[in-house]
């Protein structure tokens, strides 16, 4: 009877083989998954087009159209988003100390969206008065979960009355306080 108990006992202990073949195959499940994942995140590449030069401005395409726009490439040879093609201007990058406690610094890039041609005056005029209405904020109107909405909401009224409305939108890529 003890020789009974001890066969069933061995049996249902799996062996150190199978375990290390589910270990295996699990393993391998998860790096194709893995994989399968990482490869539709991946930041699909778009083709840049050459810059024309000025000999073939004015001329026309096989079809009879005028070329298309084409974007400006930095020399990292990424495309740049801010272009005047688009009413996009790159603000150079703001920083400053805030006003309480003077310890604490601040840097922002931020773009503006014309509506129409970007006018290069306006532009530094509203870069200015950005500098100066944040050397006036203090670290506390920043916090809380509205600081930051409040912040961008401010700069937007100042930003249309500098223009006239001739800027459409004002957009933060970089926020940081140090």
């Amino acid at each position: 009877m003890e020789e009974l108990g001890a066969d069933t006992a061995a049996s249902k202990k799996p062996s150190l083989i199978v375990t290390l073949a589910i270990i295996v195959l699990l393993s391998a499940v998860a790096g194709g998954g893995g994989w399968v994942v990482g490869s539709l995140m991946r930041p699909q590449e778009v083709p840049v087009a050459k810059k024309e030069t000025p000999a073939t401005e004015g001329a026309q395409n096989a079809e009879g159209t005028a070329p298309t726009e084409t974007a400006e490439v930095s020399e990292d040879g990424l495309t740049r988003l801010s272009t005047e093609l688009n009413g996009v201007v790159a603000l150079p990058s703001i920083t400053t100390n805030l006003a309480y406690p003077a310890e604490n610094w601040v840097r922002m890039d931020v773009s503006l969206l014309f509506n129409g041609k970007p006018d290069l005056a306006v532009t530094e005029s509203i870069h200015q008065d950005i500098v100066a209405y944040m050397r006036t904020v203090s670290l506390q109107q920043l916090q809380g979960p509205r600081g930051f909405q409040y912040l961008k909401e401010d700069i937007k009224e100042r930003v249309d009355l500098r223009s006239e409305g001739r800027v459409t939108d004002i957009m933060f890529r970089t926020f940081v306080i140090e």
